[in-house]
Formats: structure tokens, C-alpha cells, sequence
């Protein structure tokens, strides 16, 4: 059976890579990235000269043969990260929502995989995130996946909880971002408190960027279902694509004030691309 139309050998293919980050690791047990903590992994580090209360196991004996001065090995310790995936779940995801899920199942894949934990949640305090560790979870997981509601909310930026997001290493926000720019800004201006790295993902459909509609029209928000009769010129398009762009740079700005990784994402480049380049690219995966 294929999940969420992707192919069937998709998990062990990206089961293969890794989401990287510069964050210092926060996890207290034991995964399978190094922190920059010291511990008792069994990658070896350096020498420091031994202190009253250290662990005497690892005093060096053959240091102390050859200089007659107690030294202690220091061991890289290995912690887990923890990752969160936070999922526009705003009506106005509708024709997204399959690549959004792809691409938070692709991440969450890579995650359990290397024993890190892994959280995902549509930013909805009511309702019960997904929220387990290691590859042992990754049947839930795909379960999880595949039962998740369709987009069905009304707002995103302005209702978003980041509850289950604390104390994230890496926090990635999965959105079209169409929402008001006022909004957005109360929403990244909270998001650091939750979490070192973030990156905000910005997908976007052609039809989005640049409507090909002509003459009169009704349009009906697809949220707040108010009706907008219009009549679609060469010269409305062109202002549609002016401000379209206004919004996009706004968002970028926005994250690079409150120092959240941007990345735009187009829905007709597909899954692989945008993994297996884009973001192996930025060394968001390695």
C-alpha cells in the first residue's frame, strides 16, 4: 500500500539521511547525534588532568605509567535531539495539504530513524499531537500520517499553539503563509522560546504565484467563506503578482528578524526534489 502517494520503498530512502543542525543538542538521553556535552559515549575526546570528585574509571593509566600525573578521558557525550513539525492546518492549505503531509512524514521518518524524538502537531492545543521516539514508533507514526483530518481551521498564525513545541532542537513550521503579515509577526516573534532552530516553510502552488483567471469572477475564501465578485484584468494581475510578492518578502523578512531559516517551496517541484536537493542543499538534511 502506498502512504500518502509516495512511493513504496520511500522510508528506507529517507530513512538514509539525517536532519541536521548547528543547535546545540537539548535531549537528556541517549540518541545519536554528538553534543558538544561531555559524557560517556564511546567516541573519545581528550585529556584533562584529573579534579577531587571525578569518575575514577576514567583516570588513563597509561598516562600515569608514562608521566606520573593522573589524567582523565573525556568521552563526547551522545544526546538525542528533538525535533517538532508544526503543520498549517488552515483551510487555505487545501490543494497543499498532500505535499505538507509528504514532506512532515518525510522529516518525521528521518527523525525516528536516528533514534531522535519526534513530535508533530497541527498548532491545535485540543487536539492530541503525535509525540514518540526511536524507529520501534514508526508504525504509529505512519498510521498518525495517514489519519490526519484535513485542513479545516480558520487561522493558523494567529491560533497556532506552540505548547508541544517546548524545548525543541529543531522546529519546523510547515506553511502558505497567506495570512496577514501582522499576524505572522506575533506568531515568529514567539517561536524562539520554543526552540534554537527553526525553519519556516513556505509552499506555495502556481496557481498562487501567478492565477492565469480572466474576466468576471466569484471567488469564495475558502476560510471565512466571504464572496468576492471581480472582474480579472491584465492590469488586476499584474497588481495581484506586485502584492503577492510585497507578502512573500514580508515573510522573509520577518523570519530573518527573529532569526528563523526561510525556505519557499513550490508544490509542482515534488517531493524529491525539494528533499533530495533543495534541502540537502542547505544542510537541513545530510
Amino acid at each position: 500500500m502506498m502512504l500518502l502517494n509516495l512511493p513504496a520503498d520511500w522510508g528506507s530512502r529517507v530513512s538514509r539521511y539525517a536532519i541536521g543542525t548547528k543547535a546545540k543538542i537539548r535531549g537528556h538521553h541517549k540518541g545519536s547525534h554528538r553534543s558538544m556535552r561531555f559524557g560517556s559515549s564511546l567516541d573519545f575526546s581528550d585529556f584533562r588532568e584529573y579534579h577531587p570528585g571525578d569518575d575514577v574509571r576514567h583516570i588513563d593509566w597509561n598516562v600515569y605509567a608514562r608521566t606520573e600525573k593522573v589524567y582523565i578521558k573525556r568521552f563526547l557525550d551522545e544526546q538525542e535531539m528533538r525535533i517538532h513539525i508544526l503543520l498549517d492546518s488552515s483551510k487555505s492549505m487545501d490543494s497543499k495539504w498532500l505535499f505538507a503531509e509528504q514532506l512532515a512524514f518525510s522529516l518525521g521518518l528521518m527523525a525516528l530513524s536516528n533514534d531522535d524524538r519526534l513530535t508533530v502537531s497541527a498548532g491545535q492545543k485540543e487536539t492530541i499531537p503525535f509525540r514518540k521516539k526511536g524507529k520501534s514508533a514508526r508504525k504509529l507514526f505512519e498510521h498518525f500520517m495517514a489519519s490526519m483530518p484535513d485542513p479545516e481551521n480558520l487561522s493558523f498564525a494567529k491560533q497556532a499553539s506552540f505548547h508541544a513545541a517546548k524545548d525543541s532542537t529543531v522546529l519546523f513550521i510547515l506553511s502558505d503563509g497567506l495570512e496577514p503579515l501582522e499576524d505572522w509577526q506575533v506568531f515568529f516573534k514567539q517561536a524562539p522560546a520554543y526552540a534554537h532552530d527553526i525553519r519556516f516553510i513556505h509552499i506555495t502552488t502556481e496557481d498562487e504565484r501567478s492565477p492565469s483567471y480572466k474576466g468576471d469572477l466569484r471567488f469564495i475564501d475558502d476560510e471565512t467563506q466571504q464572496v468576492l465578485n471581480v472582474t480579472v484584468t491584465e492590469e488586476a494581475l499584474r497588481a495581484y503578482r506586485k502584492q503577492s510578492e510585497l507578502h512573500t518578502k514580508g515573510l522573509e523578512s520577518l523570519c530573518r528578524t527573529y532569526g528563523i531559516a526561510y525556505l519557499p517551496l513550490q508544490t509542482e517541484e515534488g517531493i524529491e526534489q525539494v528533499l533530495f536537493q533543495q534541502m540537502v542543499r542547505k544542510n537541513w538534511i545530510k
